[in-house]
């Protein structure tokens, strides 16, 4: 994969393409007189199973003003390793191509990286999350809705874009049945060849076939948790946060309109190996955008 970090390593090799679902999540410095424009300085996308596909920092065409670095997280030092702008946009267009995109406010994101996405291939964790109920807000927080829906706390401090990108995947895994029935998401699937592969993107923007896409098959709503069988086989029981089970703050099940069950409790908090990450090494900074259970 593309300049995917170190954390990549991490994963099953079965977690590690893209699949069809991606989220993603940028941060901005200031530029300009005081800070008072932003410009795009990190971007971090993680797909279907929470692991990082992309993780880089862009390098400042202005002089910053303001780097932000209490809620970006973002330092001078980071810029060693920044890539050019249009080469960045390059690599997040070619992980967008057929993919479904999940973001908080995802329209901020596209229109730092100027791009485009079809609508019915968005999903919005701060637009569904209000549509569908599960936040009076009509624009709420992306810290509310995980200390609401996943029971952590998220940005007390500096700010990380793989953090804030895997729950964002998360939230939006924890009610992915109930806020897909209005999109058509069979139609936008990554097609395959045969069963059993996915396509991903290499570094030249070309697509290629590779591991199992265990995303195809729908969260089973009626058991307890994910088991990975020896053999290698996934074993769906439960709505999988990417990294281990999702469960509801409290210990309580999640529940669509309908009475069903959409989560299911556990013992496990996945939350608990969520790193910020480093996009210029790919690694983990102590307690930068740590996530601390509420």
């Amino acid at each position: 994969m593309v300049y995917a970090p170190q954390d990549l390593d991490s994963f099953p090799e079965k977690d590690r393409a893209p699949g069809t679902y991606i989220a993603i999540d940028c941060e901005m410095v200031g530029v300009g007189p005081d800070g008072s424009e932003s410009s795009l300085a990190r971007v971090s996308v993680v797909n279907y199973a929470g692991a990082v596909l992309l993780d880089v920092f862009v390098r400042q065409r202005e002089r910053v003003t303001d780097w932000r670095t209490q809620f970006s997280g973002i330092r001078p030092a980071d810029m060693v390793h920044a890539k050019p702008f249009d080469e960045v946009q390059k690599l997040v267009s070619d992980l967008l191509d057929g993919r479904i995109l999940v973001g908080h406010a995802v329209h901020n994101d596209l229109h730092a990286l100027l791009l485009s996405h079809s609508r019915a291939q968005q999903r919005d964790t701060q637009l569904l999350a209000h549509r569908h109920g599960q936040s009076k807000a009509r624009h709420p927080a992306l810290r509310n809705l995980a200390r609401e829906m996943l029971g952590i706390s998220i940005q007390e401090g500096e700010h990380s874009s793989v953090i804030d990108a895997r729950v964002t995947m998360a939230i939006y895994r924890l009610h992915r049945k109930q806020w897909d029935r209005a999109f058509n998401t069979a139609s936008y699937r990554v097609k395959m060849q045969q069963p059993g592969s996915v396509e991903t993107v290499s570094a030249t923007g070309k697509r290629k076939r590779d591991s199992v896409d265990h995303e195809q098959d729908d969260d089973n709503p009626s058991s307890k948790t994910v088991k990975i069988a020896k053999s290698g086989a996934v074993q769906r029981k439960g709505t999988s946060s990417g990294l281990t089970t999702v469960v509801k703050r409290s210990g309580h099940s999640a529940t669509d309109g309908s009475n069903k069950r959409e989560a299911s409790t556990s013992k496990t908090k996945w939350w608990k190996d969520l790193g910020g990450g480093n996009a210029s090494k790919g690694t983990t900074k102590g307690s930068k955008g740590s996530i601390h259970v509420t």
